[in-house]
């Protein structure tokens, strides 16, 4: 899986930077939105937990997947400014929401 930045620009007001990428996998099967949010996070040096895959769409035929993605600096900024479902679907309100009932089960 190879992928290209397209466009990238910093948005302080909500303290993150917003991601087009397109990723080549010809060849493979089309990747989750969690391999490619891991891959985004080896680039961008930062945590799984503060990339948010908002959009994939994959190219019938090519091999090529474009993408929109949002990189928090920290967890809290992403967890007040995105919305609930985009947040379960890339598997970090699932995790908030284990670390609130471990104390409660005690």
């Amino acid at each position: 899986m190879k992928m290209e930045i397209i466009c990238e620009r910093e948005n302080p007001l909500y303290n993150r930077k917003e991601v087009r990428f397109v990723v080549d996998h010809e060849r493979e099967s089309t990747p989750g939105r969690n391999a490619v949010a891991e891959e985004l996070a080896k680039k961008y040096n930062t945590q799984r937990v503060c990339v948010v895959i908002d959009e994939l769409a994959g190219e019938y035929g090519v091999g090529k997947t474009k993408g929109y993605a949002k990189i928090y600096a920290n967890k809290k900024a992403a967890l007040d400014c995105e919305e609930e479902h985009l947040l379960k679907r890339n598997g970090i309100a699932a995790e908030e929401k284990k670390e609130e009932e471990a104390p409660a089960a005690e």
